[in-house]
């Protein structure tokens, strides 16, 4: 269904082209001579690691910013010189969530019509066809704040199409979206291709650059590739393969993988490991690995090509966790939590949750917006007080020694949480003097993070100021100041590239090492595969709790012999829903 009818529009047909075009921010080259052409009906990623010049591209595509250098031309019109007739012909949804959030729906819309300067019966009927198009109209009185992400994404989706653009600019849109509605962004972005409109997605998940037929990777802000991301993912042919591994084995493989010379990326997937070979490199080279199996080809996938062309993983090896002395060993859970309930007025937003979570494991929380992860979370993070039931952390209870339980644990919290008024090195001092160190330790553990980190450039910077890489840096290190036991993570890495991915769990697994648990709430699903247990939640409950690679077998049939972790989350609250309407009739 499309949100307006669109007279087809020729495919063959130039919607952007880009003549050698730079940008420089204070000296620093953000993009350097870029050409690339766009054409109508297609959907073109753009895609890179973190600081690559994608948001600053949009941006001048959007009419934001001006090139220094070369030329924009949108619709066969050149963007620095028609800049009024630009803001017609495009829609641009920025990365951050642009709208007001004390305005509902519906005046959200009426504001974009009236900055489009509509008549009222224009923008009537085409607030009835948004609506319809995104399906918010049960919700077109509701306030924005109040929507989930997957919502706003639609609403933010909604405003950038009003007025009917030819070009429409996506930063990022389904960042901090969970699997179901980032299907429904993709179903509505592919319907207005279909009708012949040019979109551009902007995006640091690498499945979802593999979903376009046109790909711009950027890197240091140089055009590294343009053009079908599997033309790039058959320059892996024969390169890509999984090592089978029994339950706790996957991150001893991992580290000795990423070790040698002739591989080139590797992740944890569920039960095995998956290795790229360097171009040069042969399963002979792997011959002094201690493999617990033989390695079994699997098919390349865009995420891999997109790796191995910027150089391979960063490494296996973290430093982190070097400084971190081995934990004693404990027998009994180190989080859990018996029959939680949390009620806000006659809303349950978790009830009955029950799991524990075990000394050296990584566990993982998922489930749609508004299932309510983030609720139970904070419950465990002592920031939300139980309506009822128990909680615990390092076998405190957090009714009773909520101040205690918190010195055991590290938060990283879902939004940026550091102090945007202070500096790096100021948010640094903050959280070691909140964990109670003092003296010559806090200096140490300070100096420490800032060396690990790499944050020696950015100490009089504020927050704002970092790139998202760094800010993740940044959030981490204060999360660890003080060597916790358990360490807690809200969607630690949405957003970021996969080198920045890869970095980050690398520190991760060796914390596992040392004896530290995780807790980990995420929307991306190949980072679930890297935890050790899964739990599910959906409608405030949890609907499954099993590995990953369990859960995966749960769901397959006939159909699915081989689901992904995404097919399997989707599956499994599909048949949530069927159950509860099977109970209802």
């Amino acid at each position: 269904m499309y949100p307006w009818d669109v007279a087809a529009m020729d495919t063959d047909e130039v919607a952007i082209d880009l003549l050698d075009v730079s940008k420089s921010f204070f000296g620093r080259e953000v993009l350097r001579g870029i050409s690339a052409r766009l054409r109508y009906g297609q959907l073109t990623g753009i895609v890179g690691p973190d600081g690559a010049g994608k948001t600053t591209l949009l941006r001048l595509l959007a009419g934001l910013l001006q090139a220094e250098q070369g030329k924009i031309v949108i619709a066969g019109q050149d963007a620095r010189t028609s800049t009024e007739t630009m803001h017609e012909l495009i829609g641009y949804m920025p990365q951050r969530f642009g709208l007001y959030e004390d305005l509902s729906v519906i005046d959200n819309l009426i504001l974009y019509a009236n900055l489009r300067a509509m008549n009222r019966q224009q923008s009537a009927a085409m607030f009835q066809r948004l609506l319809a198009f995104t399906r918010l109209q049960p919700f077109q009185h509701r306030r924005a704040g109040q929507l989930s992400g997957g919502m706003k994404q639609k609403l933010g989706l909604a405003c950038a199409l009003m007025g009917q653009p030819r070009v429409l600019l996506l930063d990022e849109p389904g960042v901090g979206v969970d699997p179901v509605s980032r299907q429904e962004l993709w179903a509505m972005v592919q319907d207005l291709t279909h009708s012949g409109m040019a979109v551009v997605w902007s995006t640091a998940y690498l499945d979802e650059a593999e979903h376009c037929q046109h790909v711009l990777l950027l890197d240091s802000g140089r055009l590294l590739y343009q053009g079908a991301p599997q033309d790039l993912t058959e320059r892996l042919q024969g390169r890509s393969y999984r090592i089978p591994c029994a339950p706790g084995e996957q991150r001893r493989l991992l580290t000795a993988a990423l070790g040698s010379a002739a591989i080139s990326d590797g992740v944890i997937e569920g039960e095995a490991v998956r290795i790229v070979l360097r171009q040069e490199a042969n399963l002979q080279d792997l011959s002094g690995l201690s493999m617990p199996a033989s390695p079994q080809s699997t098919p390349a996938r865009f995420e891999d090509a997109f790796v191995d062309l910027l150089g391979g993983h960063p490494g296996g090896h973290s430093r982190l966790a070097e400084h971190y002395q081995p934990l004693p060993a404990r027998a009994e859970a180190t989080v859990s939590c018996r029959n939680l309930v949390r009620r806000f007025g006659d809303f349950t937003a978790a009830e009955g949750v029950d799991f524990e979570i075990h000394q050296g494991e990584i566990f993982g929380l998922l489930g749609p917006n508004g299932a309510g992860k983030s609720t139970t979370f904070r419950m465990l993070c002592g920031l939300l007080r139980p309506t009822s039931g128990e909680a615990r952390v390092m076998g405190l209870d957090l009714r009773q020694t909520s101040h205690a339980a918190k010195r055991q644990l590290g938060y990283m919290a879902q939004k940026f949480s550091l102090y945007g008024l202070l500096s790096v090195r100021q948010n640094l001092e903050f959280s070691a003097g909140v964990y109670g160190l003092e003296g010559r330790d806090k200096e140490e553990r300070i100096d420490e993070m800032v060396s690990i980190f790499q944050l020696q450039e950015h100490l009089a910077h504020s927050p704002e100021q970092l790139s998202l890489g760094v800010r993740q840096r940044l959030a981490l290190a204060c999360a660890l100041m003080h060597r916790p036991a358990v360490l807690f993570l809200d969607e630690p890495t949405s957003g970021v590239d996969p080198l920045t991915r890869r970095e980050f769990w690398g520190h991760i697994y060796g914390l596992v090492q040392k004896g530290v648990s995780v807790l980990v709430t995420t929307h991306f699903m190949e980072e679930a595969e890297y935890c050790d247990r899964v739990a599910l939640m959906y409608q405030a409950r949890v609907i499954a709790l099993d590995s990953p690679d369990a859960l995966k077998r749960s769901v397959a049939d006939a159909h699915w012999q081989d689901p992904s972790m995404e097919q399997a989350f989707i599956r499994l609250i599909a048949a949530a829903d069927a159950a509860r309407a099977k109970v209802g009739t």
